[in-house]
């Protein structure tokens, strides 16, 4: 009987686990290829232009952008055809106005052949962004000028700092929402250990993952090498940025939030306990200056935590999506009201769950007074996020054709299943009676520890269980447990002081008492029913979360739909060569090797250059018998289109006038063949724009 009242709260912890889990690898593997639309910031023009062929060498070089960027004297690198940089290392500001542009100035007499003109910024809303595009001064020529494999924020930083942005948003939503939802919901839930967990591992994700974004904006934002977070002069130019000084002021308020639980879960929850069943009227003037005070307490927790949950959302939008493009003044604001109604929403319905689950009979004044603060938190978020949709989508046709749009789309999905579901919850709620508590209960804050001490001795515990559970009438079976269990703990350690005897009677005792109270609650069919709904908008809730954190790390379709219209319906990926990298194994000796493909510059409607390099394990390079190569855009049933390149040195193939009708997301297929029988066909995807 213990065990099994057990059951249900450890299917619940992994049915969220699992949902999380299944949602960002949901998520990953619908959208991980749209990784150059992560970036916010956008080039949209530059001089020369990218794959262009001038008769003179410019005086420099300059770069547009589709919105604000910090950069510095090393974000734009000029190299020659033999990879040494070339540019004076200056750089140049020339905005104007809403125009973005930064340059690079060149020294004169540069020779003829193919620059490589490799840049990296970080824009407004606090995320990296790189790329990379060649010209050439009198005509073409080969050019062994690196290109930089990895765009700014990828690799395991890029993932490092990812994780710690969902997990920051996570521990946001439970400190605020469950801190929310103790003080204007269920008072007596400060006493509840799973709800006091629930708080306090909230403050400190939220405070962990802040330092660790804090420590990786470094290498994020630059080498992509982790060992920089132990860089403190880069931590030192971190610190005077925006998003530096966002981070430093959410770790301020964090230490704030700090003193708001201990008071919360210290002088708050103590004012809650019931009063002694023995207070005479004597004692009435005291009981009204308790109600006082504990009415005073309410209130300052109310508008203390009100003014740091606002600040910490606010670390949110002067740092992100709000702080840039249209109506900033507005969006900031309506952006913190939008993250405190998602923090009241959700992370209230977790304290719910945890209260339900892992805690004593919920009242049903309680349910009523979240549901009605849950439709006030849906009320505000349809308002702010309609504003918000406006304001970065800007055109019905974005929601379908960008990242953002289609992110939107699956949010607005789930915000309507999510309201659905609170609705069946909310008719369960009209079906409940009001639990109303015996004296000498367990006391709410030990009722997990009586769950742990139950599920320590399970098979001790299980004969007594069983007579607790036998249909008698309770109140011979309340003397059973309650009054010659206690007598005949006391008899046995007057005659035995045997302390493991008695630690072994008291623990028997408290699985008896928590055994009845999961029945009593476990046996109302309408608190079933609502704990199976609130646990149903709870996992729903989780793949909301994992979804809107997702859109804050996307390209805002008003952008992505900028950046088209400036470079002729071409996406943002075609500002750059598409350089791609191929293993293969044929099979045979010498059969295992890498293929490095560039295509440039990697668009659709004009001639690209394919380049291909076979590399041995190694790392040298070989000749094989054959290659071939070959284009396929299976969405509009196009291919294979084939190249042939042509052999110029070992390991070294080129194919001139690769033509490409129509942007899209294009199949390559590689063949390499390394004896006569011994062949193998490798594909990867690209987007060319």
């Amino acid at each position: 009987m213990v065990t099994t009242g057990l059951r249900p709260r450890r299917s619940a912890l992994r049915l969220l686990i699992v949902v999380a889990a299944l949602a960002a690898t949901l998520l990953g593997g619908l959208f991980g290829g749209a990784v150059p639309a992560s970036a916010h910031a956008a080039l949209t023009g530059s001089t020369p232009a990218q794959g262009s062929v001038v008769d003179q060498a410019p005086e420099q070089v300059t770069l547009t952008f589709s919105e604000g960027v910090a950069m510095g004297d090393d974000s734009i690198r000029v190299l020659d055809p033999q990879g040494k940089r070339v540019d004076r290392g200056k750089l140049r500001n020339l905005c104007s106005d809403s125009i973005v542009k930064y340059g690079a100035g060149l020294p004169s007499g540069l020779r003829d052949g193919t620059y490589t003109v490799a840049w990296q910024a970080v824009s407004a809303d606090s995320h990296p962004v790189s790329g990379a595009f060649t010209f050439s001064v009198g005509a073409p020529s080969k050019t062994t000028a690196p290109v930089p494999q990895q765009e700014a924020g990828g690799g395991l930083v890029g993932a490092l700092y990812g994780i710690a942005r969902y997990l920051a948003y996570a521990g946001f939503v439970l400190l605020a929402g469950g801190a929310t939802f103790v003080v204007a919901c269920r008072p007596a839930a400060a006493l509840v250990r799973s709800v006091q967990r629930l708080v306090v591992q909230g403050w400190a994700a939220l405070t962990a993952t802040t330092l660790a974004m804090l420590l990786l904006r470094t290498p994020y934002t630059g080498s992509g090498d982790l060992a920089d977070v132990f860089d403190l002069g880069g931590l030192q130019q971190v610190l005077i940025t925006k998003p530096g000084a966002a981070l430093v002021s959410r770790l301020l308020l964090l230490a704030a939030a700090a003193l708001f639980v201990a008071v919360l879960f210290g002088a708050y929850a103590r004012a809650q306990e019931p009063a002694e069943a023995d207070e005479d009227a004597a004692d009435a003037m005291d009981a009204a200056e308790e109600a006082k005070r504990r009415k005073d307490l309410t209130l300052g927790l109310a508008i203390g935590g009100v003014i740091v949950a606002a600040g910490l959302a606010a670390t949110w939008a002067m740092a992100e999506h709000a702080s840039t493009g249209l109506q900033t003044a507005v969006a900031m604001p309506v952006d913190v009201l939008h993250l405190l109604a998602v923090a009241t929403w959700l992370g209230g319905l977790a304290a719910l769950v945890a209260s339900l689950y892992w805690g004593p009979p919920v009242e049903r004044a309680a349910v009523r007074r979240f549901s009605r603060i849950a439709f006030g938190s849906v009320v505000v978020l349809v308002a702010t996020g309609s504003y918000q949709s406006w304001r970065q989508v800007g055109s019905w046709r974005a929601l379908t054709d960008t990242t953002y749009g289609r992110l939107l789309l699956i949010k607005v999905g789930l915000v309507v299943v999510l309201v659905g579901i609170a609705w069946m919850s909310r008719r369960w709620t009209g079906r409940l009676a009001e639990v109303t508590a015996p004296e000498g209960r367990v006391p709410e804050a030990d009722a997990e520890d009586t769950d742990a001490e139950a599920e320590a001795e399970p098979a001790e515990a299980a004969p007594e269980a069983e007579k607790d559970t036998a249909p008698e009438d309770t109140a011979p079976e309340k003397e059973l447990v309650s009054v010659p269990a206690a007598s005949a703990a006391s008899t046995a350690s007057a005659a035995t002081p045997d302390p493991a005897r008695a630690a072994q009677l008291a623990r028997q005792q408290a699985a008896l008492r928590t055994a009845r109270t999961k029945r009593l609650r476990d046996a109302d069919p309408v608190r079933l029913g609502l704990r199976r709904s609130v646990l149903a908008e709870a996992a729903v809730a989780v793949v909301l979360l994992v979804v809107t954190t997702a859109l804050t790390a996307t390209e805002p379709a008003r952008t992505e739909e900028a950046v088209k219209a400036a470079s002729g319906g071409r996406s943002a990926a075609a500002n750059q060569p598409q350089v791609l990298t191929i293993p293969f194994d044929t099979g045979g000796p010498r059969g295992k090797g890498t293929a490095r493909l560039d295509l440039d510059p990697g668009r659709s409607g004009s001639a690209n250059e394919l380049r291909l390099r076979l590399s041995d394990p190694s790392g040298r390079t070989m000749d094989v018998p054959e290659v071939k190569v070959s284009f396929t855009l299976k969405a509009k049933k196009l291919g294979p289109l084939p190249v042939v390149p042509g052999h110029l040195s070992k390991g070294h193939w080129r194919a001139s006038g690769v033509q490409l009708p129509v942007p899209g997301q294009w199949q390559i297929s590689l063949l390499v063949r390394t004896s006569d029988i011994d062949q193998v066909t490798e594909t990867k995807n690209v987007k060319i724009g």
